[in-house]
């Protein structure tokens, strides 16, 4: 019995196979194998007699059943009795070689179930395959390749066989006429020969161990004859392939001499194969195996094919790899071992075919050879050994070759020399010179072009060359004699800047290992290495490199590092100096990036070293010798001007620290004879170079400079033999700029108590005769010149007794500078350098004269505030490029106006000065254009900031113009810019504090009332007028307060004249008066009020102009506080949508509470007086009809919100609370779908056609908008937050969710606003009988979900809400009874402890609404099912035990209800419903439970996740109720709502439970899941059959025998055929699993 249900459950499986989804295939294949693992001899019995019996069966699924019976042989092969073996090899064999014809997936699915059973029962195998093997007969193809794999899976068992195999299969070579049969035998001889090797590796493994490669020579040489001489001409490529494959591992079986024999043909036969288009790398491997085999007896012959070979092999090591090609890259590597091969054998030969390859200028063959050189190099040090010099010469031309890829292989030839010892010999040097070279290539320049995906990059070989570098210098100990010092040769050619990083690194670790060694080994003999640089060389050089610290990789650091290791090799007085001073340098950089490092900080910290170092060295002849070396280097650094400029500076420094005047002269002469005037950083450096050395040298330098202006350079007439014969004019003109420039910067590092006598004798009289010059250049060295003279009469020793004598003209030559640079463009710095020359010479004696005095401030301030705005500026006469520096030209020129100015107001600082400095800048405050009065605004303020800190007033004296000064800037605090009216404000706190200062206050004392200013500024940021406005109201007050009495006229009168600013903000206050006049006489104009009203809307509408609107708000309002019924009547008649003027004078009635209380009364009158719609039948719907707001109501809607959008209405909206929200609310209630007239219809469309966006008439969005503003401003809030956060204002709006909405407001109320619902909930209750459907849904939705909350209990409202609730259970609305039953469910929320003594009332008003008769769509009975979900944690069980049974069944049927709702409901009432099963109803509840638990097993699976969600609530609930600890367990720690479930894992473990539980519920829960096999939801079809799997998995053998397992099948049967490929792989799974029924 228990074989026919084993097979039923077999055949079933194989019927299935049919199945076209390769998922279910699988799965069927997978069961097939579990039913294997259990009963692996009847399952493959099965199969067996399945095969034999369905003869007709596709091969395709045939297949499927024999990797089956694989996989079984496979896991369960040492369980396997021999008779069942036989059946399965026979069956195999069958299957095998049914077909003459090759249908490989079938075919070869039979191989490999005989290899399988190969493993162990090689003999049965052999036996029944032999029998098919017979000589003289061509044998099936697959035969073949089973032998061939057998030999690979089981070598010790299969070799012994191979003997007679061969011997059976030489003569079959002959009879094989088709190609796919040449192949397999090819393919088998590679696997035969393969195994025999690997036998013959492992004889003390071997069962024969006799077994030895001449029992196999001749049989694999016959055959080899056939392959090589016959097969291997043929023209189909897959069997040359074959063959190829095979000729490798047979090479090494054939006698030595036949093998030798053949060599002379084999290997240009193989060779030949590269020309065919065979897979290259298969033909490598198998030459690379021939030319070991004849490696290793000793080949004669192998030398005759030499030349071929290398002809043959060199091109594939030079053709391009492709690394996407995996073969590709493997065939790169076999020849490389061929080469190693050959190498090992013919060095000589090898390399005379190499080494000129390396000549070639073939960019491939160059590097090819290269490849193999370092292959050979590293695979072959014996024998190239002798061959080192021969290399080493050889690779001369490769050198010098500029491709990078050449390069790159370069490179790592030269690596491979390192290690073994190359560079050590004659010419090593060359090669470390090349990667030094390499190291120092300059960086690749962008392409226009995308490059190649085998390019390489010069910034690549940059890379490589620097890790190379760094590697044999620290990894190669052998290279530390080549390298130290022979590096530091390369560390002062300017050729080698670019390397000089990785050089100092290699170097420092060196030189560290060589004082490791000790003083004598470090110490460099700089006699017996004549080609290393001098110690100054070495010095200056690295010192100059470390001025640009973060250029080529941060050369600046491993500069100075290697600068610091070398010290006792410089001089040997510098250690304990430099190991001081060098670490903080180079931690600073480490501190710092390229942007944050500050270059003259930086440069100064290095000349300050420089300076302490000869100081320290003090050596007069060393350091004379030192600036000789940098004078030589200058011309190196030609190309790198940064470098250049400091590199004078560091001479200049050295010739300072010189005490030989000699050389000193002799230096500066050669300086100014060899210095490039053409390049600007250059005339920079010499002159700075200059101005140092004059620190200690002042006297020398000015007689050198004298020379050099006596010079023929200077003369018209050039010399003939002059040193500057062949400079053009030009140059001349940069040779006297640079003169100029010494001039300055001796002048400003001369000694203090010296430079005085010197500027006007020596250094004023030679820059003088260059002043009448047209050359930019020379005009900008000349202001840079007069500056630091200034600067250094000011800084001298005695300047405040010194009276300039050339001041006044110095200044004319200044302003005329200024003068003639253009007003409209700003290209040259010439004024900004000219300004800040004037702002030093202004504060020299003797002072100006008033024309001079108002002429240079004039001139400088039309120079700079009459220049075009920035924007326009950076567009003029230039490109983008060129913007950034125009830009910061701009602002250093601003910045130097205000350093004059400064300066001038300095010398006089009185009030005069400063009315003096204001009548200049007075016009240019009141500029009509923007950008001029921005400009003046921010100078004033600089300048009346500047007054007050230096300001220092002995006695107390009138600021007698203060009122004049504070009217000047007043107006400009409602500037249109705000950046005008911040400064303002500014200029009067400055105005004020100044005036403080004069009345005798200390000058840290603050105003209270002034500094009131400065948090006034706030105001002015904003753009609103009416801000503005009241800001500049309170800046007046503060001004007013604290003018002396004597200024207020003063004031006045210039305050008048503002009004006719052409500023039309400055003038806005006189809008003032109309209200005065108003709010005076007002009174009596009751008539006129509509007119006034209709004026006052023109008048906005004519000018739309922020002061006038606030004007007329005011006007408005002082008409309302007299006549308010007429202003509201006036203002009720505007259009509609009210239009932002009518707004506008709608929310200047909500300034004053009392008065605002009253409008909003009249409006609520109004609003309620009418009715809120009338119905119209529509012609085109029948007998519909649409609703129609009528339109006083909704006028006075829109103006409620309008009122009660103005923050200050505040307080009258809260005085008025509930009577506005219960209206409001009501209002929204009956607007829900109700259409506007169809004039405002038309006007509304109308306006979405306007420009600007229109205001949005829909009633019911109206009435809601109101509602929210009435909220907010009756401190609500975070009511109207809360609603909006979850949308309930657009839900309010919905015809379908306006409920929903209305709850959430409840919500909201309830916990914002609970003390205003008693008044709120007394208004709303007669609304529950309005004739209105709309108006009860919204009162019963606002109720029940304030039910939901405590707040109810604790305002004593729930008993007569309660009593209001149960009362619309009879109600004509389906909607207002589902909403009813919410309400006294949501009691169970917000009062729970009133559950219990209602409880029975509530129950039943529950069970009634689940038998509802007139509820089609179920939404009371779910409403019911949910509320008596919460309702019973709270009820007492008395009141539920009696209806328990009755709940239970009638909510059973919605388990699986199509309304996921449903669903959902009725599952979580069950949940709640088994709180109360124990005692009596435990048994009756119990088999309930039984009767839903696969449902709500299956439903996990559901959908919808909120059902999910049920599911697993439902059943940790039903846990505890069932018995079972370990059940119970599972639900409660993986049903958790919020965790995802591995559903096949839980189901098995709740399977495992349920069958050691209850065995006898097997059949049950079976026939239950039968039920689902025709489920709606894909899902649960799939879920409950893997039930069912796992039920079987888990019963016991008594109840899985009682299982009708023929009904089952028939079910599963059908369920195979399921459209749905995920049901059909879950029955093929239980199939699997049902071998425990059997």
């Amino acid at each position: 019995m228990m074989e026919s249900r084993v097979k039923k459950l077999a055949v079933t499986l194989m019927d299935a196979t049919t199945d076209k989804d390769p998922l279910v295939q699988e799965q069927i294949y997978n069961a097939l194998c579990y039913l294997g693992d259990s009963e692996p001899e009847e399952i493959l019995n099965s199969c067996d007699e399945y095969l034999r019996q369905h003869d007709k069966l596709a091969y395709p699924h045939r297949v499927t059943i024999l990797k089956a019976m694989e996989a079984v042989l496979m896991n369960n092969i040492d369980y396997l009795d021999k008779s069942t073996a036989k059946i399965v090899i026979f069956l195999a064999s069958n299957e095998m070689t049914k077909s003459k014809e090759i249908i490989y997936d079938w075919q070869q699915a039979a191989s490999n179930v005989l290899v399988a059973a190969g493993r162990r029962f090689i003999n049965k195998v052999m036996e029944e395959v032999l029998t098919k093997f017979q000589p003289g007969i061509l044998p099936h193809y697959f035969i073949v390749q089973t032998f061939a794999n057998l030999s690979v899976s089981n070598v010790f068992g299969m070799v012994p066989f191979l003997n007679s195999i061969l011997g059976t299969m030489l003569p079959m070579l002959g009879m094989a006429k088709q190609d796919h049969m040449k192949s397999v035998f090819c393919y088998a001889l590679q696997h035969f020969s393969e195994s025999i090797q690997e036998y013959l590796a492992n004889l003390d493994k071997a069962p024969d161990p006799t077994v030895r490669k001449d029992t196999f020579s001749n049989e694999i040489f016959n055959a080899y004859d056939v392959l090589f001489n016959v097969w291997l001409q043929s023209r189909e490529a897959k069997l040359r392939f074959a063959v190829v494959k095979a000729l490798g591992p047979m090479s090494h079986l054939m006698p030595s001499e036949k093998l030798e024999e053949q060599l002379p043909r084999l290997v240009p036969g193989i060779l030949a194969l590269y020309k065919k288009h065979v897979e290259a790398f298969y033909v490598t491997k198998s030459l690379c195996q021939i030319l070991e085999a004849s490696v290793n007896f000793g080949s004669r012959t192998l030398d005759t094919q030499l030349d071929a070979l290398l002809s043959t092999l060199h091109p594939q090591i030079c053709a391009l790899v492709e690394s996407s090609v995996p073969l590709s890259l493997k065939n790169h590597n076999e020849v490389l071992r061929c080469f190693t091969v050959l190498a090992c054998t013919f060095p000589d030969r090898l390399l005379g075919f190499l080494l000129p390859k390396l000549e070639s200028h073939n960019e491939r063959i160059r590097v090819g050879t290269l490849i193999i050189m370092r292959q050979i190099i590293n695979c072959a040090p014996s024998q190239m050994e002798i061959k080192k010099p021969f290399i080493l010469s050889s690779m001369k031309l490769p050198l010098q070759d500029n491709s990078n890829k050449v390069k790159r292989a370069v490179m790592q030839v030269i690596s491979a020399m390192a290690h073994h010892g190359y560079l050590e010999q004659t010419g090593g040097e060359v090669m470390i010179e090349y990667i030094v070279h390499q190291c120092a290539l300059p960086p690749d320049t962008p392409r226009k072009q995308a490059p190649e995906a085998d390019d390489l990059t010069s910034d690549s070989v940059q890379n490589i060359s620097i890790n190379t570098l760094f590697l044999i210098s620290t990894t190669v100990n052998r290279m530390d004699a080549v390298l130290w010092p022979y590096l530091l040769e390369f560390v002062t050619p300017i050729q080698f800047t670019g390397a000089l990083t990785p050089l100092c690194r290699s170097l420092m670790h060196l030189a560290m290992k060589k004082q490791e060694e000790g003083e004598n080994a470090f110490l460099i003999h700089y006699d017996t290495h004549a080609n290393l640089p001098s110690p100054c060389a070495l010095m200056a050089r690295l010192l100059i490199v470390s001025s640009q610290p973060y250029l080529g990789d941060g050369r600046g650091a491993a500069a100075l590092r290697l600068l610091n290791v070398l010290h006792l090799n410089i001089h040997p007085v510098l250690g304990e100096l430099w190991n001081k001073k060098i670490p903080p340098l180079v931690e600073h950089l480490e501190a710092n990036t390229e942007k944050s490092l500050s270059p003259k900080e930086w440069e100064d910290k290095l000349l300050l070293f420089l300076r302490e170092t000869l100081t320290a060295i003090s050596d007069n002849t060393w350091i004379c010798q030192f600036s000789t070396e940098m004078c030589k280097q200058l011309n190196s650094y030609n190309c790198f001007p940064s470098e250049k400029n400091f590199l004078y500076k560091c001479i200049g420094t050295a010739l300072g620290v010189c005490s030989n005047k000699d050389v000193v002269q002799k230096q500066l002469q050669e300086l100014l004879e060899t210095a490039r005037y053409q390049e600007e950083a250059e005339r920079e450096g010499l002159a700075s170079g200059f101005g140092i050395c004059a620190i200690n040298h002042l006297d020398e330098t000015l007689a050198k400079l004298e020379d050099f202006v006596k010079s023929d350079v200077f003369k018209k007439s050039v010399g003939l033999f002059s040193i500057f014969k062949d400079r053009s004019d030009n140059e001349a003109e940069k040779i006297k700029s640079t003169l100029i420039l010494c001039y300055g910067y001796v002048a400003r590092y001369a000694p203090k108590e010296l430079v005085l006598s010197r500027i006007e004798a020596d250094i004023l009289r030679n820059i003088f005769q260059y002043f009448n010059t047209r050359d930019l250049m020379l005009k900008l060295c000349l202001i840079r010149s007069i500056s630091m003279i200034s600067q250094a009469i000011s800084n001298s020793a005695q300047s405040d007794a010194f009276v300039f004598s050339r001041k006044a003209e110095l200044l004319a030559q200044m302003l005329e500078f200024i003068k003639t640079e253009p007003l409209d463009l700003l290209r040259t710095p010439i004024r900004q350098r000219a300004m800040i020359s004037c702002t030093y010479l202004v504060l020299l004696e003797p002072p100006l004269n008033e024309p001079d005095h108002v002429e240079l401030i004039d001139t400088c301030l039309s120079s700079v505030l009459a220049l075009p705005p920035l924007d326009v500026l950076k567009e003029r006469d230039g490109h983008m490029p060129d913007a950034l520096h125009k830009e910061t030209l701009y602002h250093d020129t601003i910045s130097a106006l205000k350093g004059l100015l400064k300066s001038i107001l300095q010398k006089d600082l009185t009030p005069r000065g400063l009315q003096s400095m204001f009548e200049h800048l007075g016009p240019w405050i009141r500029s009509s254009k923007e950008h001029e009065r921005e400009r003046a605004v921010g100078v004033s303020a600089m300048l009346l900031e500047f007054y007050r800190d230096t300001l220092n007033v002995s006695t107390v004296v009138p600021f007698y113009n203060l009122g004049l000064l504070v009217a000047l800037f007043s107006p400009r605090c409602s500037d249109s810019l705000a950046s005008i009216r911040l400064r303002a404000v500014d200029c009067a706190y400055y105005l004020l504090c100044i005036q403080l200062c004069y009345e005798g206050f200390a000058h840290n004392y603050r105003d209270e009332t002034v500094e009131r200013l400065k948090d006034l500024k706030n105001g002015l940021e904003d753009p609103d007028f009416t801000i503005l406005f009241n800001t500049c109201y309170n800046i007046a007050m503060v001004i007013g307060k604290r003018l002396p009495p004597d200024q207020l006229m003063s004031l006045l009168l210039m305050m008048f004249e503002g009004l006719a600013d052409p500023d039309q903000n400055c003038s806005r206050a006189a809008a003032v008066m109309i209200n005065a006049v108003l709010k005076e006489r007002g009174g009596v104009l009751l008539e006129k009020v509509p007119v006034i009203m209709a004026l006052i809307h023109s008048k906005l509408q004519e000018v739309d102009e922020e002061h006038l609107r606030k004007a007329a708000q005011q006007t408005v309002y002082i008409l309302a506080s007299q006549h308010r019924t007429t202003v509201v009547s006036s203002l009720l008649g505007s259009s509609l949508p009210f239009d932002s003027h009518t707004c506008a004078m709608w929310k200047a009635l909500a300034v004053e509470p009392a008065l605002t209380s009253q409008i909003l009364e009249l409006l609520l009158d109004k609003m309620n007086r009418d009715v809120p719609y009338k119905e119209n039948k529509s012609f085109l719907l029948g007998s519909t009809s649409e609703r129609i707001a009528t339109p006083l109501p909704f006028a006075a809607t829109c103006a409620l919100h309008e009122i009660m959008s103005a923050p200050e209405s505040g307080a009258a909206v809260l005085g008025l609370y509930p009577h506005l929200f219960v209206a409001l609310l009501l209002r929204v209630s009956c607007t829900v779908g109700v259409q506007l007239p169809k004039n405002l219809q038309s006007k509304e469309r109308k306006s979405a056609s306007w420009s600007q966006a229109p205001r949005n008439l829909e009633p019911c969005s109206c009435a809601v908008e109101a509602l929210r503003a009435m909220l907010t401003q009756g401190g609500s809030d975070e009511a109207v937050k809360s609603v909006g956060s979850v949308g309930g204002w657009e839900l309010m709006k919905s015809p379908e969710r306006h409920h929903d909405g209305i709850a959430l407001l409840a919500r909201a109320m309830a916990k914002h606003a609970g003390p205003k619902l008693p008044l709120i909930v007394k208004n709303l209750f007669p609304m529950l009988n309005s004739m209105y459907d709309s108006q009860r849904i919204t009162t019963t939705a606002f109720f029940a979900e304030l039910l939901n909350s405590s707040v109810v209990s604790d305002l004593i409202l729930l008993e007569s809400m309660m009593d209001n609730m149960t009362g619309r259970q009879k109600d004509p609305c389906t909607l207002v009874r589902m909403l009813a039953l919410r309400g006294l469910g949501n009691i169970s929320s917000g009062s729970p402890d009133k559950v219990k003594k209602h409880g029975a009332q509530l129950l039943a008003s529950m069970v009634n609404g689940m038998d509802d008769k007139d509820d089609p769509d179920n939404l009371v009975a779910l409403e019911a099912m949910s509320s008596l979900s919460k309702l019973l944690e709270h009820v007492e069980e008395r009141d539920i035990r009696s209806m328990l049974l009755h709940i239970a069944i009638r909510i059973r049927p919605f388990f699986d209800n199509e309304n996921h709702q449903l669903r959902t409901s009725s599952i979580v009432l069950f949940g709640n419903l088994t709180k109360f099963s124990a005692g009596n109803c435990e048994d009756v509840f119990f088999e309930q439970i039984l009767n839903g638990l696969v449902t709500l097993l299956l439903h996990l699976q559901d959908p919808k996740p909120e059902v999910i969600k049920a599911c697993k609530f439902a059943l940790r609930m039903c846990g505890p109720s069932m018995g079972c600890e370990g059940l119970c367990d599972m639900f409660l720690n993986h049903l958790h709502e919020d965790r995802s479930l591995h559903y096949g894992e839980f189901m098995n473990d709740v399977c495992k439970h349920l069958m050691q539980n209850y065995p006898e519920m097997l059949n049950r829960l079976i026939s239950t899941n039968l039920f689902y096999f025709k489920s709606n939801w894909v899902d649960i079809r799939a879920a409950a059959p893997m039930f069912i799997g796992f039920l079987v998995l888990h019963g016991d053998e008594e109840h899985c025998k009682q299982v009708d397992l023929d009904q089952l099948l028939s079910s599963l049967k059908v369920l195979l055929k399921d459209p749905a490929a995920v049901v059909r792989m879950k029955v093929a799974e239980t199939l699997g699993r049902l071998v425990r029924v059997v």
